[in-house]
């Protein structure tokens, strides 16, 4: 197959250099003419090509991951043929393995190794929540880009829930090293069976080397299914009993004690390195980037300066600026104190105004054009008073416009209606471009602009933007901020906070 480097696929893609290779395809470093972007290329071997088992998986790889969208999933961008030889083009990371990361460091940091986990499940769950299994997770399949975020590849043996989960001579598929008790007796699975090998991959983060070997692939699945996990603890004291019972969960053989989605393996991950960062007092590689993501309920298990990236100057310089404000306007500031969400740090309303109280279920991610997923679980970041926590946008290499779509979105029920004078927009990322609309009482409206009316737009270029809002008193239940282009060299939008004012009753 080597020969085929400096060819041209469909007279677009021209590959460059091989840099993996499989019992039925070889994946190529290639370049895309058309877009002047590198790619990776997955080239089906000719010999695969003429068995219609192999064939139908290779293309059932392209199916399951063009569904899916996720910054820690390495996307697909293109499939095709070329002279009988069929190809799936992927986005390209430059960087490394975590398997080679963990061969060249051997056990990584604690809270390293569960950033790098809480990556790879929030992966698994953008996966399971469209229906596909992966099957295959372990460290080969991750890959480390240069920013050192972790991104999940080849979905080669995923299967649809929907589907049989045996291959039609019943073979296991998988890595042995990794693999489920129920798939090593070839058992139809589910997202437990992905679950069960992150947490080998977990253990093997953390200790340098998979818990089991043997003479042969049999006898190390057969382990998997007969023998317990060496006690994480003995082989690394510094883990936490939390972090242990966590991975002792993500592994257990039973069915029934074992996680049973990933949402709930990712909060108690969360909690965990929370809780080891909180320990050591510092956090390291992936684990800062991590953490800046986890929740409210985490985050606070963190100590104050892990909390919130300001030098102690800079602390007393906001308590003397907030004794400043309080006694210049004590009186003014109890008058507009707001019930509803959170209770963290939250600007002064503008003059004449009082802040619209929202419940955290009030904010809602929207992507009409899309799939519906626009990291719906961090929505409600937007609106629990807490600067420190976000939502983002899904990862968008080539920017919003890049992918066909309008734009993409979240809003605000501010149930059951008001009208609004304006709205605030807190970003730790400014640069991004937004249309704030409006909708009445009623459905959601499921495209935009249709549904809704337009009331401000603008680019967001300060982290504390306020857009005027021209609703002509009309009172209207639902506040969307429409983000219609990326800021420059970034791959996503990052919105803090997401606050409305309403004229103050006089």
């Amino acid at each position: 197959m080597s020969t085929l480097v400096g060819m041209q696929l469909s007279g677009r893609y021209r590959l460059d250099a091989q840099i993996g290779a499989g019992g039925m395809s070889t994946v190529y470093r290639a370049f895309d003419v058309n877009l002047e972007r590198q790619v990776a290329i997955k080239l089906l071997h000719r010999e695969m090509s003429a068995d219609s088992d192999q064939l139908e998986r290779f293309r059932r790889e392209a199916r399951a991951v063009a569904q899916l969208s996720h910054p820690h999933i390495v996307g697909v961008i293109d499939a095709g043929e070329d002279e009988a030889r069929p190809y799936i083009v992927f986005e390209y990371v430059e960087g490394e393995t975590l398997k080679d990361r963990i061969r060249e460091l051997g056990r990584l940091p604690v809270d390293e190794s569960l950033a790098y986990a809480i990556e790879i499940a929030r992966a698994l769950g953008c996966a399971h929540a469209h229906g596909i299994v992966h099957r295959d997770v372990k460290p080969q399949n991750v890959l480390i880009d240069e920013e050192g975020s972790a991104k999940v590849t080849d979905f080669g043996i995923a299967r649809s829930l929907k589907d049989d989960g045996l291959t039609a001579d019943g073979r296991v598929l998988g890595t042995t090293d990794y693999v489920s008790p129920e798939q090593a007796l070839g058992h139809d699975v589910n997202g437990q069976s992905d679950i069960y090998s992150l947490g080998i991959v977990l253990y093997e983060m953390l200790t340098g080397e998979v818990p089991f070997g043997g003479e042969n692939q049999i006898a190390v699945a057969m382990k998997h299914v007969r023998e317990d996990l060496p006690d994480i603890q003995l082989r690394r004291p510094e883990v936490s009993a939390t972090l242990a019972a966590v991975l002792d969960r993500m592994t257990d053989k039973d069915l029934g004690h074992r996680y049973h989605d990933v949402p709930s393996l990712v909060a108690d991950l969360e909690e965990a390195l929370a809780i080891e960062a909180a320990r050591s007092g510092t956090s390291t590689g992936e684990a800062t980037a991590v953490i800046r993501t986890l929740p409210a309920r985490a985050r606070r298990r963190l100590p104050f300066r892990m909390r919130h990236s300001v030098s102690l100057l800079a602390v007393l310089a906001i308590v003397a600026a907030a004794v400043a404000v309080m006694l210049l306007a004590g009186h003014e500031a109890a008058q507009n104190t707001q019930r509803g969400t959170g209770g963290g740090r939250v600007s002064a309303p503008p003059p004449g105004t009082r802040t619209v109280s929202v419940p955290r279920a009030s904010a809602h991610a929207y992507d009409p054009l899309g799939d519906d997923q626009e990291h719906n679980e961090e929505a409600s970041r937007v609106v629990d008073r807490d600067p420190g926590t976000v939502w983002t946008t899904e990862s968008y290499r080539d920017g919003i416009d890049g992918t066909g779509k309008a734009g993409v979105g979240i809003y605000v029920d501010a149930k059951p209606q008001v009208a609004a004078v304006q709205l605030q927009i807190q970003t730790p990322q400014p640069g991004f471009k937004a249309t704030i609309y409006a909708a009445p009482p009623g459905g959601v409206p499921n495209t935009v602009p249709a549904g809704w009316t337009k009331l401000a737009s603008g680019t967001v270029n300060t982290p504390d933007k306020r857009f005027k809002l021209d609703t002509k008193g009309t009172a209207y239940r639902y506040y969307l901020v429409w983000i219609t282009k990326l800021g420059a060299d970034t791959e996503r939008a990052e919105i803090s906070e997401i606050r409305l004012f309403e004229e103050k009753a006089t």
